[in-house]
């Protein structure tokens, strides 16, 4: 509907997809503009309509707008794409308040829902549902697998001489399929939408992230398979190496949040997630860290380990030189 030279314009139109919808020639059920209930003359103009009813006794609806005036009596002119949409659900059997407070009485009219999920009523679309599988995936991949593969090594590394096989299978071998499937519904579920990719910052953002992953896997492909026999400290692509994996979990939780308390909402126009969802990622956001300060607690222990491999290695045996402690069954055959 608008209004052009003062009358009210209705177009009935269909669509198969998200494309913009054609005049129907022959709907199930013909509207009507009721110019006499319209306001055209406002800074808040109301259009209304009448459509036949039938025995549903709730109504979904799918609304849009926009601001691009079709500037033409034709119902079939050319449409612009909306700005925005969203949903609701009409019950069609509540009674209408009018503004003063009042009921009328009336059980046939219909009336918004009071927006107790009444928008989870309309079927998702195809793209909505590549949407959900995107987060979902890309949750998992970037807030759970890389996490476990950065505690794995933070934890494990001092106790056991095989760490790195578990941390890089997480990292790589499992969190990367995920990730790399993940990001790769969320650009099908634009294409799916017809809309633009890279229009917004989350969706820069998931494809920077994607390139910081991969650069991160192959710096420490590179730090593990690239060594200096007669090294005597870290190099600095070790420290470079942990300080890229926390930027990419710390951008990652960036991501995750703008995805679930933005991007959904923009992109789909339904309600925003229950409140849940943004306790249980606040308290993620606590234990990360913390787990993670924890497992620094075994540094000194790890750089006690390392300096001594690094003696062994020069071949300096003389255990007066250092104190390996508890070390690793790796460290203690080395040294036998």
């Amino acid at each position: 509907m608008w209004q052009n030279n003062g009358d009210v314009i209705l177009s009935q139109r269909k669509a198969s997809s998200e494309v913009m919808p054609t005049t129907d020639s022959s709907p199930p059920r013909t509207a009507s503009a009721l110019q006499a209930q319209s306001t055209i003359s406002t800074t808040t103009p109301s259009l209304a309509y009448t459509i036949p009813s039938n025995t549903d006794v709730t109504q979904p609806i799918i609304y849009a707008y926009g601001t691009t005036d079709p500037n033409s009596a034709d119902p079939t002119a050319t449409l612009i794409q909306h700005l925005d949409y969203g949903t609701l659900t009409l019950n069609l059997q509540a009674n209408v308040i009018s503004s003063n407070g009042s009921s009328s009485g009336n059980t046939t009219t219909p009336t918004a829902s009071d927006g107790s999920g009444g928008s989870l009523s309309i079927p998702l679309a195809q793209y909505e549902k590549l949407i959900i599988a995107h987060a979902i995936l890309c949750t998992i991949g970037f807030l759970l697998l890389l996490p476990a593969g950065v505690l794995l090594a933070r934890y494990m590394r001092t106790f056991v001489s095989n760490w790195f096989q578990g941390h890089w299978i997480v990292q790589f071998g499992i969190a990367g399929i995920v990730i790399i499937v993940g990001i790769a519904l969320g650009i099908a579920s634009v294409s799916q939408a017809h809309a633009v990719h890279f229009d917004d910052d989350h969706k820069k953002w998931g494809i920077g992230l994607l390139v910081l992953y991969l650069v991160q896997c192959g710096l420490g492909a590179f730090i593990h398979f690239v060594k200096k026999a007669d090294r005597k400290r870290r190099p600095a692509q070790n420290y470079l190496h942990a300080v890229l994996g926390l930027a990419i979990i710390g951008l990652a939780l960036f991501q995750v949040h703008s995805g679930y308390d933005h991007e959904w909402v923009v992109s789909t126009g339904r309600e925003a997630l229950p409140k849940s969802v943004n306790v249980v990622f606040w308290v993620w956001v606590v234990l990360l860290p913390v787990s993670y300060a924890v497992g620094l607690s075994f540094l000194p222990k790890q750089f006690r380990q390392e300096r001594a491999k690094v003696n062994i290695s020069n071949g300096d045996d003389d255990r007066s030189h250092f104190n390996l402690g508890q070390t690793t069954y790796g460290y203690q055959k080395a040294v036998q």
